[in-house]
């Protein structure tokens, strides 16, 4: 169905991450490519002056090893895990037109009071993304 599919894996809800990866695994063309993102939120500057130096490094090394861990090598899929910096919203769509890729694997949780004012990741993804958007509830 999908030559390539963008699967935002958020590592703090690791079993909703997997769940997406094998629905994604399953919409995916023979010889197609799944590229699991994580986004790591950029650290206000007064709290990194704080930080060791290498803080950034290590979480991105850390996220990468997560990442890894949730897909078999061997399994015989194109899968190519990617960790970003900055807004989830914003580098999930800017993964989604760097690659190419067709659609957008994201997961939601149901909407609490603030997320009407201030609006989830997934709902930023659904209104600005150019590519199809499939969000697993």
């Amino acid at each position: 169905m999908y030559a390539r599919i963008i699967v935002a894996i958020d590592l703090e809800n690791f079993a909703q991450g997997s769940a997406l990866l094998a629905r994604a695994s399953k919409l995916l063309d023979a010889g197609g490519e799944l590229r699991l993102v994580h986004v790591l939120e950029e650290v206000p500057g007064y709290i990194a002056a704080e930080l060791p130096g290498d803080l950034a490094e290590r979480r991105r090394a850390e996220a990468m090893v997560e990442l890894r861990s949730m897909f078999d090598p061997a399994s015989g899929l194109r899968i190519v895990p990617e960790v970003r910096r900055g807004g989830a919203a914003a580098q999930i769509i800017a993964a989604a037109e760097d690659s190419g890729a067709e659609l957008i694997m994201i997961a939601s949780h149901k909407p609490g009071f603030g997320d009407y004012f201030i609006g989830s990741t997934a709902a930023r993804v659904i209104r600005h993304a150019r590519c199809s958007v499939l969000v697993d509830r």
